[in-house]
């Protein structure tokens, strides 16, 4: 039991540490903030699951990448279609709620909800995704 609260404590922890060290440092610690990866079937839904996440300001930005080509396996079958894409830039703080919320609402079955830790960047963008996006 010690093990498992330890486990699902580390996030937290880990986010505290990351901000401390930030604070006192100035410097951007990587990994701090993420884009997360959503395919859609068209861009209607595209667009509809980028406001949604906006008006719940789980991110500070969504681009919406034009169609593309896919190729998948589905239930044991090479399927071929084109998506939507979106890249949802974030706190990786908020990836676990931004994909609960994009699971609620998106209408694939598995929709492709992925992420991607920021290695580093501008500052002054970053900094500006830490103000467009509350805290926990």
């Amino acid at each position: 039991q010690v093990l498992t609260l330890s486990l699902l404590m580390y996030p937290v922890l880990r986010s505290l540490a990351l901000q401390l060290h930030s604070a006192v440092t100035g410097s951007y610690i990587s990994g701090t903030h993420s884009i997360a990866f959503i395919n859609c079937l068209n861009e209607q839904i595209a667009k509809d699951i980028a406001r949604a996440i906006m008006e719940k300001k789980l991110a500070a930005y969504v681009n919406i990448l034009p169609k593309s080509s896919a190729l998948y396996f589905w239930k044991g079958e090479l399927e071929e279609s084109t998506e939507i894409l979106l890249l949802v830039k974030t706190r990786t703080s908020k990836i676990g709620e931004l994909s609960d919320y994009v699971r609620s609402i998106h209408p694939f079955e598995i929709p492709e909800i992925i992420s991607l830790p920021v290695d580093q960047g501008n500052p002054l963008y970053l900094k500006w995704i830490e103000e467009s996006v509350p805290r926990d």
